[in-house]
């Protein structure tokens, strides 16, 4: 079923910076040969990341199983879902990227990985899992070290917010988590604002959570490490029974 309209994300107000989709040679032959094994194309809407209000994502479908649903937004240069790709064959990974040339070098690592189990769609994240994605079938989301907006006015662009909040509650299996990490205290104190606030998701355990695991470090989190700051990991899990 579609989301009701004040369900959705709006689609004016993006959580990122739209950069160059200028690749360099080594990207631009792994695109051009290896998009159609792990790109999943969407019907797009008027701006070219956006996705089409009848954008319809069946997993069951396009991974040709039924199998745990994992989903990465801002999958950057694809180091997470290479990584969990590996180490949870058992599952089906759906990473969304709106720049040409991360998906690029996504396409390279998951080569490398020798994994099948991933699918890439270069759309904005949250759009497509509140339009394209059934109610109920996210196993994990993650979100890690998203732009964190610092000026006041820019908050509106942050993608923690209590709009997707409600989103991500209702797109959650039961039993189903939310993994969150950032960088920036002040961002981390944000996404526990707004996720207690939200009545359809339970926090995992009191207070930040442990690093999760399976989590690679990424150039993003190395670079918060260096300038001594502190890595804040969050867990969240659907309330449904």
């Amino acid at each position: 079923m579609a989301p009701m309209p004040d369900a959705r994300i709006p689609r004016d107000v993006v959580s990122y910076v739209r950069r160059s989709a200028r690749m360099n040679p080594s990207q631009q032959k792994a695109w051009d040969r290896l998009r159609e094994r792990w790109v999943l194309d969407l019907p797009t809407a008027a701006r070219v990341t956006s996705v089409a209000d009848d954008a319809r994502i069946d997993p069951v479908a396009v991974f040709g199983r039924a199998a745990p649903l994992l989903v990465e937004i801002g999958s950057g240069n694809g180091d997470v879902v290479a990584a969990v790709a590996q180490a949870r064959p058992d599952a089906n990974l759906l990473a969304f990227e709106v720049f040409e040339p991360a998906v690029a070098s996504t396409l390279s690592k998951l080569e490398r990985a020798g994994v099948g189990n991933v699918r890439v769609v270069v759309a904005d994240g949250s759009q497509a899992v509140a339009t394209a994605l059934p109610d109920a079938s996210v196993a994990e989301l993650w979100t890690f070290f998203p732009d964190p907006w610092h000026k006041a006015r820019h908050h509106k662009r942050r993608l923690v917010g209590a709009a997707f909040a409600a989103v991500v509650a209702r797109k959650l299996a039961p039993g189903g988590c939310w993994r969150l990490a950032t960088d920036w205290a002040d961002y981390a104190e944000h996404a526990r604002e707004v996720l207690d606030g939200e009545p359809g998701l339970v926090p995992c355990q009191n207070g930040p959570a442990p690093r999760w695991e399976l989590r690679p470090i990424t150039k993003y989190e190395a670079r918060g490490i260096a300038a001594g700051r502190e890595i804040v990991d969050l867990c969240y899990r659907s309330a449904a029974a």
